[in-house]
């Protein structure tokens, strides 16, 4: 996926790909979704850069990408792309779909340590003056 996967319609891709996710996607979701995860919220299946990024924690900017074996023989079109999205400003980590299926603790471990680095490099904004 080194070249972007849209231009227009973004949000009809996202949802087909929300739709129609992987097995691997779908488990790392189930611990990812409705703030589970250390009171993050996530979304998946997010248009950025022109790209659709598997899981987005907004607050933080962590883009969360998922690689099966057709990425080992694209690993330059995914260091274009994410390239792409840390110059919108995220923070972009991968795994392994094998280290889903195998190693799940040790993923979501991965993700937290990530939202807390990003949340320290991204505190919560200050409520507006005068609003509640």
């Amino acid at each position: 996926m080194g070249r972007p996967v849209f231009r227009s319609r973004p949000t009809k891709l996202a949802r087909q790909l929300r739709n129609h996710a992987t097995d691997v996607e779908r488990k790392l979701w189930y611990h990812l979704r409705a703030s589970q995860l250390n009171g993050f919220k996530f979304r998946r299946q997010i248009p950025i850069a022109g790209y659709v990024a598997d899981f987005l924690c907004s607050s933080v900017r962590l883009v969360i990408e998922l690689d099966g074996g057709q990425h080992d023989l694209q690993a330059g079109e995914d260091e274009v792309r994410t390239r792409r999205i840390e110059a919108e400003g995220y923070r972009v980590i991968r795994f392994w779909n094998n280290d889903v299926n195998d190693s799940l603790d040790a993923v979501l471990a991965r993700i937290a340590e990530a939202l807390a680095e990003s949340s320290e490099a991204h505190p919560q904004p200050l409520p507006h003056a005068g609003g509640e």
